[in-house]
């Protein structure tokens, strides 16, 4: 027998003896179950649609690892009975404080034998509701266990014993940073509590005790408890070792698992509170719906270099976002990457905004005629020559066919009207954060040379769905909705609408038969970026605004696929899925805009030839319609804005600056000046002074900085520009006559 000093032995008594007279006396401040449970903060978030679906799984705490709250009846009786077995046999007897335990529990220390513990349950539990109780390094004071005792004594007289096991198996610290069972189950053994089998209760059970123990340890802790409880047949210790071994090593529960894994972090961004759940706009069946379409799509594209592919879904009254998928998942090498938000060129998908505008401001009409020829355009860093997607050209065509089948050379055209500075600040308006001026991209911003994300795009095209009235994106229901700004002429909106939903429109670049054509009203319009980096398909429904983008985010060019063959398709498999049971009606025209018949001469002026187009109905601005439209209409006058033609300076361009060389004769460095779509008798002016007169002249510079502008035979300016010329070739400017 071994022998033990005295003096402790007299200290272990003296504190039983303490508990036990001081025990009805003494309470704590411990919580309610319900408080308890209402409290409980996951380390996840779980993203829910607007119907309370799951969604999305996102970790939010990286200190600890908690799942969700686990009702015991969601938890296997197997890993119970593993857990009472092993830490408190006597749990359903005792209230709050095993008194057989503590007793044997001090006769062993007096003796200085070994024993299981007297601390029950209820008394781990009273530890983990209360900071003051919780061990430390040295493990529990003697004062910490006395009110330890005090708080299960409490326990017992408020909870039920069922509330006490929830609350334990939900709060206890199992491994590293593992709490609660939901975490230990999902992490260890990848499936949810109710399916833990008898051979992972015990090690449940076997992690309570010793958290930090090695594999072996927990393993031979765990084959106890089995045989304990099973004593036949005797369980297979072995297989449970290299069965332990690989259950530690597993991390099976993901910090993010869903749907929508882009847009649960988006949300999270803009929620206030921290509570475990949070409800948003999305639609979990049009989700998953987004998500398979992009992948059957990525599927198709397969051997054509396209690898990644995004899709957004919106709803045109609130600006809910219904759908947002920012990946094509396993089929890109750059999962993480938002597509929804990353910037890409969007290539013709900002002619209908361009369009828009040129109509809103009465420069064209849809049925006005547009020169579809080669076109050189000067601008600061050279000549800027457009071409067509198909490299042909179509002559003149109105601007209804320019826009729906998408010709280059035209949209250019267009932007010549409006100017590049114009158009970049109506795309600002529109939610369209360029990063540069619009003088910065100049005449190729026509065809998208700017970077724009998705959700932007596809919300500029839900501006035009709503008759030119801007609000932003909503991605949660208790956002507050801003009101309309108005962005463009309604009326305008209205027409570039019905443009893009008129199918024989776009028959000259996409045939008669285009998936683009869908059963139901909608209006879409595709793009190609340069190189084929990136393919875009966007349109809206009377309902929703559907936006998708397929390319690589590398900026890897595909291969082989166009307008059609890239985005299309899934833009086509979205609207169908949204409007199988919901019509789509063509919107009523706005107050302000009037039908008239039209008719086109023939390419030679005359009526009598076949005409440049078919005669049809078609939508104005009022005040802007005609009847007949000829070639010569286009070139009556400089400044003939309805049939598409304004005086402009093309050469040289706005900023130029000029460097005159000494060793060179000053007759030999003349400029030349040319202005396009401006009548004969135009004149240029210097500085206040006539020059020349005509769409072309030659200028024999001086050194300074100047104001070109170009005047009708009125002297109503036209057009204007500065220059800088720079050197010492001629002195200074001819005298006056």
């Amino acid at each position: 027998m071994k022998s033990v000093k005295p003096g402790s032995a007299r200290r272990r008594t003296g504190l039983l003896v303490l508990v036990l007279t001081l025990l009805p006396a003494a309470a704590l401040a411990l919580p309610r179950f319900d408080d308890v449970r209402r409290d409980f903060r996951p380390s996840d978030v779980q993203v829910l649609d607007q119907g309370g679906a799951l969604v999305q799984r996102v970790r939010t705490d990286a200190s600890v690892r908690r799942g969700q709250w686990i009702s015991l009846a969601d938890i296997s009786p197997a890993l119970r009975h593993a857990l009472i077995y092993s830490e408190d046999q006597r749990f359903y007897e005792h209230s709050g404080v095993d008194w057989r335990a503590v007793s044997a529990a001090a006769w062993g220390n007096l003796w200085n034998t070994r024993t299981r513990g007297a601390s029950t349950l209820t008394m781990q539990l009273a530890g983990l509701l209360d900071e003051d109780l919780r061990r430390g390094a040295s493990g529990r004071s003697l004062g910490q266990k006395v009110e330890q005792v005090f708080g299960a004594a409490q326990l017992e007289r408020e909870w039920r014993k069922d509330q006490i096991l929830e609350a334990y198996l939900n709060l206890v610290p199992f491994r590293g940073e593992l709490v609660g069972i939901d975490a230990l189950s999902r992490t260890l053994f990848a499936k949810a509590p109710h399916g833990l089998d008898s051979r992972e209760g015990a090690i449940a059970a076997a992690l309570v005790r010793a958290p930090n123990a090695s594999a072996a340890q927990v393993a031979r802790r765990a084959c106890e408890v089995l045989r304990a409880m099973q004593p036949a047949p005797a369980p297979d210790c072995e297989s449970l070792a290299f069965f332990t071994q690989a259950a530690l090593q597993r991390r099976a529960f993901d910090a993010s698992e869903g749907i929508a894994p882009h847009f649960a972090r988006q949300a999270l961004r803009q929620r206030s509170g921290d509570a475990p759940t949070l409800r948003t706009t999305l639609r979990a069946p049009l989700q998953r719906a987004a998500v398979e379409a992009l992948d059957r799509q990525m599927r198709e594209l397969r051997g054509r270099n396209v690898q990644d592919g995004a899709a957004v879904v919106l709803d045109n009254a609130s600006g809910a976002v219904l759908a947002w998928v920012g990946s094509s998942g396993a089929h890109s090498r750059a999962a993480e990457v938002d597509a929804v938000l990353a910037p890409r060129q969007p290539g013709s998908t900002l002619k209908p905004l361009l369009y828009a505008q040129a109509i809103a401001e009465r420069r064209l009409t849809a049925a006005s005629l547009l020169e579809d020829s080669p076109a050189q355009i000067a601008t600061p860093g050279g000549l800027y020559i457009p071409q067509n997607y198909d490299r042909h050209f179509k002559g003149l065509v109105s601007a209804r066919t320019a826009l729906a089948a998408s010709l280059n050379v035209p949209a250019v055209r267009t932007l010549v009207m409006v100017s590049p500075d114009a158009f970049a600040r109506r795309l600002q308006a529109a939610g369209l954060a360029l990063r540069e001026s619009g003088d910065y991209y100049g005449y190729s911003l026509a065809l998208g040379s700017a970077e724009v994300n998705l959700l932007a795009l596809t919300n500029a095209y839900r501006m035009l769905a709503n008759g030119g009235r801007y609000t932003p994106t909503r991605l949660l229901p208790e956002a507050a909705a801003e009101p309309p700004r108005p962005v463009l002429d309604a009326g305008a909106a209205f027409i570039v609408g019905d443009i893009l939903s008129d199918p024989n429109a776009r028959v000259r670049t996409f045939g008669p038969d285009s998936l683009l054509a869908t059963r139901f009203w909608t209006a879409v319009k595709t793009g190609t970026s340069k190189d084929m980096r990136d393919n875009w398909a966007i349109g809206w429904s009377q309902r929703y605004t559907v936006g998708v983008w397929v390319g690589n985010a590398d900026g890897s060019p595909m291969w082989d696929v166009s307008g059609t063959s890239g985005a299309a398709p899934v833009w086509a498999e979205l609207m169908r899925q949204l409007h199988q049971r919901e019509p789509s009606r063509a919107p009523a025209p706005p107050p302000g805009v009037v039908q008239q018949a039209v008719r086109y001469a023939a390419a030679d002026g005359s009526e009598r030839g076949t005409p440049l187009e078919a005669a049809r109905s078609e939508w104005f601005l009022a005040g802007t319609q005609q009847a007949l439209f000829t070639p010569s209409a286009i070139r009556a006058t400089a400044g003939d804005s309805a049939n598409g033609r304004t005086a402009r300076i093309t050469a040289p361009a706005d900023g130029t600056i000029l460097a005159l060389d000494p060793d060179i004769p000053p007759r030999h460095q003349r400029v030349r000046l040319v202005a396009d779509g401006a009548p004969n008798d135009v004149q240029w002016r210097l500085d206040g002074r006539t020059l020349a007169r005509g769409t072309a002249a030659d200028w024999l510079p001086w050194p300074g900085r100047h104001r070109l502008e170009l005047a009708d035979a009125r002297g109503q300016v036209l057009d204007s520009i500065r220059i800088e010329v720079r050197g010492a070739g001629v002195v200074g400017p001819p005298p006056r006559r």
